[in-house]
């Protein structure tokens, strides 16, 4: 990998840091951790973890770049289905991992030239530094409605609003499981100095129950499942009193997430804009994510009492939802602006770039079932 960006003095020394208090945690829990738990320290570790540390994540310098800093277009016509469903809730929008906070800086703007603010627009971050740029880029963009913008450090007992998570579920710590003759659980090992795998069978039954369900008995398939996410999506429902939950990722269905043919699974990590298919390389300094399945989000919130609104591309929900009106709006003599969002959105569409990898799923509660963004093209039948 000689070819990659080099990290900063600095960087590296935060990174071997880490990478010895994942050895510690490996040494005290007997010499082996689930992936997922490795995953989470190399994530979320504090003061060294990706998320909880300073590098700089977001944007054309960072390592990735996600569809609110492409484009307000994004924020602005999501702001638009958003309009519909406030009035109908106790009129709090729930942002998790908020990113650098344009696209709450987008939505906010948005909203409040449709005449429909929030009462409350609260961020749920676990990202130290990303909370301090948030802070920044809404005290330039909307200064006016700071007092509006709260920030939680944890999930309220009751929501009674709309959640909105944008890149979020692929971002939590997954299971790695992988058929040898049995489906086995991968963890993680020191050997020689280094981070390996090693897999062992799964003493979870739950686990080991999804395992049989959804991989295929092919020697040698590796693949993810997330409890977290599924966590994640029933403590959502148990808590949302009335409103929506409104999910955006790359992602499968079950049954292509789990496809014979998908036999190396879909972790994959994001350095410097470059992806990097080994998940030990540079820990903390590297983001990790895998797909998401979606069928397991809405068996989740489903079996949890919520009616699913809808499942589509992120295409055909921006299409549905307006982007071609916001499209519209802007001006072509502005050359400055016009072109750069009109390329923008054509990246958030086109099928070979993020229009059909990436996916919207919508979930209700004592809210309208009929949303703009998902009255075309539906695919719930596909889950």
């Amino acid at each position: 990998m000689t070819h990659l960006p080099e990290p900063s003095a600095a960087a590296l020394a935060t990174s071997q840091m880490l990478s010895q208090r994942i050895a510690s945690a490996i040494d005290d829990a007997g010499g082996w951790l689930p992936f997922s738990r490795y995953m989470e320290l190399a994530l979320y570790a504090p003061g060294a973890g990706y998320y909880a540390a300073g590098s700089h994540k977001l944007g054309g310098s960072g390592d990735f770049t996600t569809a609110p800093e492409m484009t307000p277009l994004f924020g602005r016509t999501l702001a638009r289905q958003l309009a519909g469903l406030l009035p109908q809730t106790g009129g709090t929008l729930y942002e998790f991992g908020a990113g650098s906070g344009v696209l709450a800086a987008d939505i906010l703007d948005a909203l409040e030239a449709m005449d429909c603010l929030p009462a409350r627009y609260a961020i749920l971050d676990l990202s130290p530094d990303l909370i301090e740029r948030q802070q920044a880029t809404l005290r330039q963009r909307v200064p006016h409605l700071m007092e509006r913008i709260v920030w939680l450090d944890s999930l309220p007992e009751q929501l009674d609003g709309i959640v909105i998570g944008n890149e979020v579920l692929d971002a939590m710590p997954c299971e790695l499981v992988i058929y040898q003759q049995d489906w086995l659980q991968r963890g993680v090992t020191v050997r020689d100095g280094a981070f390996v795998f090693e897999n062992r069978r799964i003493d979870d039954p739950a686990l080991y129950a999804l395992a049989q369900q959804r991989i295929p008995p092919q020697d040698g398939y590796v693949t993810e499942i997330s409890l977290a996410n599924q966590a994640f999506m029933r403590s959502l429902a148990d808590r949302l009193v009335r409103g929506a939950i409104l999910l955006i990722d790359y992602g499968f269905p079950e049954r292509e997430y789990y496809h014979p043919q998908r036999h190396m699974g879909t972790l994959i990590g994001h350095y410097r804009h470059h992806t990097i298919d080994d998940p030990f390389y540079l820990p903390g300094l590297m983001d990790l994510t895998c797909h998401v399945d979606f069928t397991a989000i809405a068996v989740a919130g489903t079996e949890a009492g919520l009616d699913l609104i809808g499942y589509t591309t992120q295409a055909q929900f921006l299409v549905n939802a307006g982007i071609t009106e916001e499209l519209q709006a802007l001006d072509p003599s502005n050359h400055e602006r016009y072109l750069p969002n009109v390329s923008a959105a054509q990246k958030l569409m086109s099928p070979a770039e993020m229009g059909e990898l990436f996916k919207v799923i919508g979930f209700g509660r004592g809210v309208d079932i009929d949303w703009t963004g998902f009255a075309s093209g539906d695919r719930c039948h596909t889950l």
